[in-house]
C-alpha cells in the first residue's frame, strides 16, 4: 500500500485539480459547494453541486467559494478543501499530507494567509504557496531554470495570469480579472440585449463552448438557444452564431490584449528578444477559446501557441513542484 503524504491543489474559480506524486491529476471537478441555508450543512461538492446550480429551492445555495482566484467564502472553501483532500486520499489516514496550493500572482498577503489558513484547517500538516504563473509554466513543459525569458499567459475562470520567468523567478507580471465567467457573463449580457433573452449560467457557458470565437470567422458557427423572453416571460428559443459571441466578448479581449501588452512594455530588452524568438504559451481552461491565440499573436506581433492539456498546466506543475521543493525553493511564497 502507497502512503500518500503529498498532495498539490489548483484551488481554481472554475474547477479544483488535485495531483498526487506518481499518480497524476487524481480529481478534476467544478470548485461548486451545496449548502443548506438552514444549519450551513454542506450537502454537495464538485460535480454534483454543479448540477444544482440555477436549480435549487430557496433552502439550498449552490455557490461558488472563489471569486477571481481568492476567497470570497472562507467556511464553504475549508469544507471544500477538506472534501477534496479526503477524496484524493482515500478513507484511512495515518497522518496529515502536505499540501501545496497555486494561487494568482496578483494575490494580497491577507488573501495569501487565508488559503493557508483553509489549507490547515482541511487537515494539512504544512501549506505552501505557489504562484500560478510559475507552476502553469512548469506543467507546459518550459524550462523556467534557464537564463532567458519565457512569458505564459494562464487564463482561467476568475483571472489571466500574465507573466515572463526567467531563471526560476517571475520578472514582469500582470494579473486582470478576466476570464472564462467573466466571458460566460458577457455572453449572457449580449443575448439578453440584442435578442431579448434571458439565458442562465450554465447555457451561456454552452454557447462560449460550442460556438464562441475572439475574431469573426469566415464561416461562423451556429447554434440554439433555449431562454426566457424578457417580454412576455415565456420560453423561446433563438439562433445565435459566432459573430454574436465575438461581439459580446469584444470588451473582455481588449482588455486581455491591453493587459499582455503591458507586461511585454515592462519586460527587460534582453528578455523581449527571448520572448519574440520563443513565443507566448498561453495555458487554463479559458485559452482553449476559438482563435485566442491567434488574437494575442495578431495584436502583439509575437508568435502565441496553447499549451498541451491547457487545463492540466497548473495541476501538473504544482505536483512537480512538490516534488522538488528543494529545486522550487526559491518560487515558494509562505510555507507553514
Amino acid at each position: 500500500m502507497m502512503w500518500i503524504n503529498k498532495v498539490a491543489i489548483d484551488l481554481g474559480t472554475t474547477n479544483v485539480l488535485v495531483y498526487i506524486p506518481k499518480k497524476g491529476i487524481v480529481i478534476n471537478e467544478p470548485s461548486v459547494v451545496a449548502i443548506s441555508r438552514e444549519d450551513k450543512k454542506v450537502l454537495a461538492v464538485g460535480f454534483e453541486a454543479k448540477e444544482m446550480i440555477g436549480r435549487t429551492p430557496d433552502t439550498i445555495i449552490a455557490e461558488r467559494p472563489l471569486k477571481d482566484g481568492v476567497i470570497a467564502s472562507y467556511s464553504t472553501t475549508e469544507a471544500m478543501l477538506r472534501y477534496f483532500i479526503n477524496k484524493a486520499l482515500g478513507g484511512v489516514r495515518l497522518f496529515r499530507p502536505e499540501v501545496m496550493i497555486a494561487v494568482p500572482a496578483g494575490i494580497t498577503s491577507t488573501e495569501r494567509r487565508a488559503v493557508i489558513d483553509a489549507a490547515m484547517a482541511a487537515g494539512a500538516r504544512a501549506a505552501y504557496i505557489i504562484k500560478e504563473p510559475i507552476v502553469a509554466a512548469i506543467g507546459a513543459d518550459i524550462p523556467i531554470g534557464s537564463p532567458s525569458g519565457h512569458m505564459i499567459v494562464d487564463i482561467g475562470g476568475g483571472t489571466a495570469e500574465i507573466a515572463v520567468i526567467s531563471l526560476g523567478g517571475i520578472v514582469s507580471c500582470g494579473s486582470v480579472r478576466i476570464g472564462g465567467n467573466r466571458f460566460d457573463q458577457s455572453i449572457a449580457e449580449y443575448i439578453r440585449r440584442k435578442y431579448g433573452l434571458a439565458i442562465g449560467e450554465r447555457t451561456s457557458e454552452d454557447v462560449k463552448i460550442q460556438i464562441g470565437s475572439a475574431m469573426f470567422m469566415d464561416k461562423p458557427l451556429t447554434m440554439e438557444v433555449k431562454g426566457r423572453d424578457m417580454i412576455m416571460g415565456l420560453p423561446r428559443m433563438v439562433t445565435l452564431n459566432s459573430d454574436d459571441t465575438t461581439e459580446a466578448l469584444k470588451h473582455d479581449m481588449e482588455g486581455l490584449v491591453e493587459a499582455v501588452k503591458q507586461v511585454l512594455h515592462d519586460t527587460p530588452p534582453e528578455l523581449s528578444a527571448d520572448v519574440m524568438d520563443k513565443g507566448i504559451v498561453m495555458s487554463g481552461g479559458s485559452s482553449l477559446l476559438r482563435n485566442l491565440d491567434a488574437l494575442i499573436a495578431e495584436a502583439t506581433g509575437v508568435p502565441c501557441y496553447v499549451a498541451d492539456e491547457p487545463l492540466l498546466c497548473v495541476a501538473k506543475g504544482t505536483g512537480i513542484a512538490l516534488e522538488n521543493l528543494d529545486t522550487y525553493k526559491r518560487s515558494i511564497l509562505a510555507t507553514r
